[in-house]
């Protein structure tokens, strides 16, 4: 006999977290389809024709790979052995795991671009997997909340995501958090001004480390990994940038005047700000944010970044501008912007902060029937049958037991009422109503339990 586990870098979700969970997932869903984004599902195997190649050699390791169904070594050669690994992977394995949304995405839009109407705005919520070493904040298995535009340049979609951040955070409650932009342009802009292009990744690296380790230390960093000292003098502009917002752009236009590309970079960053006002949004908490950096490799303008403030927790959610999305599936130059939301680490950050609403139930039942037997029971099924018809939520008690247990049982379950029905209730026509919280016993009629339930 077997002991049950789970295999490493998974976990279980119980009911008093998945409330929590479907909460979290009902709020998003809610403000993507307010955007007009639509549902989009993929499977979770995908050839690995399409995986491979698109997250760079250590992705394509992390990629989960399913072995052929049957004698899935039947074709293996002892020249295949000496060949090494992709040989060997080539002939056992078609299929894999998800890595993420995004690629299959892409694969989705190229199959069905002329039934889409562009451009095509979809969200989409499911898992995906990673051979990744689990460690703390970091599974095998995990959830990803992506919404993506493609099939336009436009910066309104760059402003609508502002927007639709902040409103789901407000839904979330979770008021206390900057969305950090950068354009990857502005990276290329200031790599060129002083005189080190192409090495935006080293410099963003060395900044991103300014809160923690000081000015001094980055400047030691980026000449470890290259930078000269005449680098290091131009971009002393970059560690004194003013604060506000018009001085910024004004800073950084003088100090890229040289820099076509940084200039372009500058000036979509400036219309994301002005769209963003235009659609009223009150008190925006975005921040332009020059050592921001991710997804360099396929980023071509925004990137953003979310922080929750306060918390032990950092980024909750990511996303940018890429250009050329579909260009591996043989469709280049489809441009499109998006962004992915962390559910574990928002769900981290709520719990930390204790804001889950009180009123997220345990239970979905709303109330439950007793059970005494043969004597009472074709009227308990029929008072459970009659409440299901009005759209209440309810059970019945499946087993003849004192009421006691039955008590114990809705408590435990968190459902909030019980219709206790003896042979006296039955007689006299009603519906003797316990609240589990209070106490608290009540008599209706038939109409009566209906209307005091149906709220």
């Amino acid at each position: 006999m077997s002991k049950p586990s789970l295999a490493r870098g998974t976990r279980d979700f119980g009911p008093e977290i998945m409330v929590k969970r479907t909460f979290i997932f009902d709020q998003i869903k809610k403000v993507y389809q307010k955007y007009g984004f639509l549902p989009l599902e993929t499977p979770a195997i995908e050839n690995l024709s399409v995986l491979m190649g698109k997250y760079g050699e250590e992705g394509d390791q992390l990629l989960f790979k399913i072995l052929n169904s049957g004698d899935f070594a039947k074709d293996i050669t002892s020249n295949d052995l000496e060949s090494g690994s992709k040989e060997i992977l080539r002939k056992i394995s078609e299929k894999g795991l998800k890595y993420d949304l995004t690629v299959p995405f892409a694969r989705y839009v190229v199959m069905n671009r002329h039934q889409l109407a562009m451009p095509f705005k979809r969200f989409q919520i499911q898992p995906v997997w990673r051979a990744d070493r689990p460690q703390k904040g970091r599974y095998r298995e995990f959830y990803q909340c992506d919404a993506d535009v493609v099939g336009t340049e436009s910066l309104i979609c760059e402003a609508e995501i502002v927007t639709m951040l902040h409103e789901i955070f407000e839904h979330l409650g979770i008021s206390d958090f900057v969305i950090k932009i950068n354009n990857r342009k502005i990276l290329s802009g200031i790599t060129e001004t002083i005189g080190a292009k192409g090495k935006e990744v080293d410099l963003c690296v060395a900044i991103d480390k300014l809160d923690k380790i000081g000015k001094e230390k980055v400047e030691e960093e980026l000449l470890q990994r290259g930078f000269d000292v005449e680098n290091i003098f131009k971009l002393q502009t970059l560690f004194s940038l003013p604060s506000t917002q018009s001085e910024m752009f004004a800073t950084l236009k003088y100090w890229l005047k040289d820099s076509e590309i940084g200039i372009l970079g500058v000036q979509e960053l400036e219309e994301i700000w002005i769209l963003v006002d235009k659609m009223q949004l009150k008190n925006p908490k975005i921040a332009f944010d020059p050592s921001l950096a991710r997804g360099l490799s396929y980023y071509t303008g925004a990137i953003f970044e979310v922080k929750a403030l306060n918390v032990s927790i950092g980024s909750i959610s990511g996303g940018g501008r890429y250009d050329n999305l579909t260009g591996t599936f043989g469709m280049p130059g489809l441009s499109g912007v998006g962004i992915s939301l962390g559910v574990d680490r928002i769900y981290d950050v709520m719990e930390e902060l204790g804001i889950f609403p009180e009123a997220l139930q345990l239970s979905s039942t709303k109330v439950m029937v007793t059970n005494f037997g043969e004597e009472t029971l074709g009227k308990s099924l029929e008072t459970v049958a009659i409440l299901r018809q009005q759209g209440i939520n309810s059970e019945i008690y499946p087993e003849n037991s004192k009421i006691k247990k039955q008590f114990e049982y809705a408590d435990k379950k968190n459902i909030p009422f019980v219709i206790i029905l003896g042979s006296d209730e039955i007689e006299k026509e009603v519906y003797l109503v316990k609240n589990m919280k209070s106490g608290e016993q009540n008599t209706f009629t038939l109409n009566q339990l209906i209307e005091s339930l149906d709220v």
